[in-house]
């Protein structure tokens, strides 16, 4: 069920809105391959916990089967801490990317998976790209989310064809930056994007045919087709290193079970923002930790589901 389009307005996903738009079930007598497979490729030897957070997070939203693709050096590391995940470890470069042959070890999952997240905790942006390049034909209807260095895909489409056309997916993924990584995308400059985010996202998502979520206290959903959509909530607490991993792999959790990608996104980003909330109630507004968002997305799905109107904005 795809919520209807807005075309002179901006649609604020508040507790209305998400009850309007409700989530793929699956059957109860459904079982983990009917709530959907996630690939999660990211890591380096640096930043394993990134891979870790986001994939807890993909399982967090109802994700019902999960492989994560890492790098070698930390593959035995984050297979310990998540039991529930196949891991594969992934050659990786000097600069803490993935080497070109990831591509013949990825190929063979691209047939069994629902959803893909790429990018957390990636380093070597032009080695990231030049995988993400690789692996999208691949991934023809399958639901691409991409996050952090993988999103530099945006501005390293070909290094064999420099002077081509401007960069646009063949098919709609979904971008999740905040405004410094926009202004990196998109070559402008971070005060203009903080000026007019709604343009800024607007003008993204036509350019490249992405849904994109420019986060921020405010953040601005657009995609090529329906919203805006714009989420207002959380607070200062989400600001903390690993909290843009745990709302990338919601995202991608959700569209494992068959959320449209519009629909994972906004749900993600609202789910993303009422966890802070909670943990602020027990923990105050600062100190909480990313690794403690997960825990906090099933309980809140059940309620965003059945509650009144001023449940959660």
């Amino acid at each position: 069920m795809d919520m209807p389009l807005a075309s002179t307005h901006m649609i604020t996903i508040d507790s209305a809105a998400l009850r309007a738009w409700p989530l793929p079930m699956p059957p109860a007598e459904g079982d983990k391959e009917r709530r959907g497979h996630v690939l999660i490729v990211g890591g380096s030897c640096e930043m394993p916990g990134a891979v870790i957070l986001a994939a807890t997070a993909a399982l967090r939203a109802g994700a019902g089967k999960l492989t994560i693709a890492t790098g070698a050096s930390v593959a035995q590391l984050v297979a310990l801490a998540m039991p529930e995940a196949r891991v594969i470890g992934l050659r990786e470069t000097a600069e803490g990317g993935f080497a070109r042959d990831a591509l013949d070890v990825l190929d063979p999952l691209a047939d069994k998976i629902d959803a893909v997240l790429i990018g957390p905790g990636m380093q070597d942006e032009a080695a990231t790209a030049a995988l993400v390049r690789a692996l999208l034909p691949r991934l023809a209807g399958t639901s691409v989310v991409l996050d952090a260095n993988a999103m530099g895909i945006v501005t390293n489409p070909d290094q064999d064809d420099e002077d081509g056309p401007p960069f646009r997916f063949a098919e709609t993924v979904i971008l999740t930056p905040h405004a410094g990584e926009m202004a990196h995308l998109s070559g402008r400059a971070k005060d203009e994007i903080v000026a007019d985010p709604d343009g800024a996202a607007r003008a993204a998502a036509q350019a490249w045919n992405a849904v994109v979520a420019l986060k921020g206290a405010r953040t601005v959903i657009s995609a090529p087709e329906g919203g805006p959509w714009q989420h207002e909530g959380g607070n200062v607490g989400l600001a903390i290193s690993g909290s843009g991993d745990t709302l990338a792999g919601i995202i991608a959790g959700l569209a494992a079970r068959g959320a449209t990608l519009a629909q994972a996104t906004c749900w993600g980003v609202a789910l993303h923002a009422r966890a802070g909330e909670q943990l602020a109630l027990r923990f105050g507004v600062l100190g909480y930790l990313a690794r403690e968002i997960p825990a906090e997305i099933p309980a809140l799905m059940e309620q965003a589901a059945r509650s009144s109107s001023d449940g959660m904005s």
